[in-house]
């Protein structure tokens, strides 16, 4: 099978600074979504839906989550040669550096990604939104005779300039690429896209980041330690050296989550009556760690368009338009819309609830009589009651020691206290 001739390898990124505070404590690809997943989950799945089970997930900055989760979630039969392994950045004789970029972290590693037999390497980023059937991309890299592939996604100008825009032939090979362009620089780098996709304005190839390499192009375009990144060097220089780099269109949805609001946007839109990322796909299943959680209970609250995660105790009043978390505590009275609650890492025990009721501080949840509006809290926060958080795009962006505030979304942080009465954001 062709499948078994690739290894996959899933790029922890970097420090992830546009996504603070949530990467403050963990890696982008370890940050929750979806109330129960984590970012890496989505490429690993990907892989695993279309078998391809022997994956490396490279990894640098804030790695413990990340690192714990893979570890603890996936898991294969003895007899079989699946594995998800992490290779984290290290410091040898050779490599005396931690990862420089992309392309630097994967040379760094191909000592052992060579230990396996393959012929194809597939290169995916760990913090993207989307469901591509991967075989059908290594069976057109094939078919095409190419020696490297990219996936390519139609966007329209206004976002073109936040992306390495390329331009295809006839046959789908790239012959010209630039990294993020001007608006001005975008003149005439309109490409033949489906009917669809011209309609909505989306006319410009954008690199999803997403490449397959013939096993000795890989070692050859790796063979010089200055060209550190995928995007900004190997790619180019592949197209200007004459390489074969064939272009892979895919149109279907596909976020890549780089900021708060992307994040925040991305999230929310799983609530949708028809959500674009489909959770609920029997052919393209989400797989995560599994817990051993009780059901959620939910006690007189009003729900409209809302994911709820296991284990969660509920008493709003009403939440609308959330993603609710594991082990999420709301206390009665309190209303949520249009936000993230990420719950708890684990549950209070109910001694400890009621010693912080009787000292009057605030236990891990959401208080009684809350309002909380356009914002992500944080896991393990504590929030007292009449606590007012309310995030409106007039804000203005706002860094303290309990929260943040970013393109007007309020981001209380990861084990943080907000005390009773508390009003943060619009007044």
């Amino acid at each position: 099978m062709i499948n078994k001739k690739v290894i996959s390898v899933i790029l922890g990124g970097g420090q992830g600074t546009r996504l603070n505070p949530l990467t403050s404590h963990r890696s982008k690809p370890a940050v929750p979504v979806a109330g129960k997943y984590r970012l890496v989950d989505i490429p690993i799945s990907n892989c695993i839906n279309h078998d391809l089970k022997r994956i490396y997930v490279l990894t640098q900055f804030n790695s413990a989550s990340l690192n714990s989760h893979v570890k603890n979630t996936y898991q294969f039969s003895h007899f079989s040669e699946a594995f998800v392994d992490i290779l984290a950045a290290e410091q040898t004789p050779d490599n005396p550096t931690w990862f420089q970029g992309t392309a630097d972290a994967v040379r760094q590693c191909m000592s052992h990604i060579q230990n396996n037999e393959h012929e194809y390497v597939l290169i995916l980023s760990g913090d993207q939104l989307y469901q591509m059937n991967l075989s059908e991309m290594i069976q057109a890299h094939i078919n095409s005779g190419a020696e490297i592939s990219i996936a390519t996604q139609p966007v329209k100008a206004s976002e073109a300039t936040s992306f390495g825009i390329l331009k295809t032939d006839e046959n789908s090979f790239i012959k010209t690429f630039v990294e993020k362009p001007s608006s001005q620089e975008l003149i005439g780098w309109e490409s033949e896209v489906s009917p669809e996709m011209k309609s909505e304005g989306r006319e410009y190839l954008a690199s999803m980041g997403i490449y397959i390499f013939n096993k000795e192009i890989l070692k050859e375009v790796l063979s010089n330690p200055e060209t550190i990144d995928f995007g900004k060097e190997i790619i180019p220089e592949s197209i200007l050296g004459g390489k074969k780099v064939y272009g892979y269109q895919y149109e279907g949805y596909w976020e890549d989550i780089g900021t708060i609001k992307s994040f925040y946007e991305a999230n929310l839109a799983l609530t949708d009556d028809v959500p674009k990322f489909n959770l609920f796909d029997k052919e393209n299943t989400i797989h995560t760690r599994p817990r051993i959680l009780p059901p959620s209970k939910i006690d007189v609250t009003l729900l409209d368009k809302v994911l709820i995660s296991e284990g969660s105790i509920i008493s709003a009043k009403s939440i609308e338009h959330s993603i609710i978390g594991i082990r999420a505590r709301i206390g009665k009275g309190s209303v949520i819309r249009g936000a993230y609650i990420m719950g708890s890492d684990s549950y209070q025990k109910l001694n400890e609830v009621q010693e912080c009721i009787d000292k009057k501080e605030p236990y891990i949840g959401i208080g009684e009589n809350c309002e909380i509006t356009n914002a992500i809290i944080e896991k393990n926060t504590r929030i007292g009651d009449n606590v007012i958080i309310r995030g409106d795009e007039n804000l203005k962006d706002e860094v303290t020691d309990t929260y943040v505030i970013k393109d007007g979304i309020v981001v209380v942080r990861n084990n943080a206290t907000i005390p009773a009465n508390t009003h943060i954001g619009l007044k």
